[in-house]
């Protein structure tokens, strides 16, 4: 198994031993970038709050502390499609 299909179905953020989806919890996967596969908990976020969100990785063009920009796909609210990385904040 490479690291991309183990990623795959994990959600972000979540802690490595228990990182699979809760049925309690609503989910959006995350298409693309380096975060491709993962799911993103979207529970408690409005709609204003998932146009666009910059999520925290090691993995992306800016390295540790850098972050991949995601945003709500118009036709699948369930997906979020990669639109680049920027630096993290100073």
């Amino acid at each position: 198994m490479d690291e991309v299909e183990f990623l795959r179905g994990r959600v972000y953020g979540a802690d490595h031993e228990d990182a699979g989806p809760r049925s309690d919890r609503a989910y959006a996967q995350l298409v693309g970038g380096p975060l491709d596969g993962l799911l993103l908990d979207v529970t408690d976020r409005t709609e204003q709050e998932l146009r666009e969100v910059a999520l925290t990785t090691e993995i992306g063009r800016y390295g540790p502390g850098g972050r991949a920009l995601y945003a709500r796909r118009e036709s699948d609210g369930g997906r979020l499609d990669w639109r680049g990385d920027a630096p993290g904040v100073p």
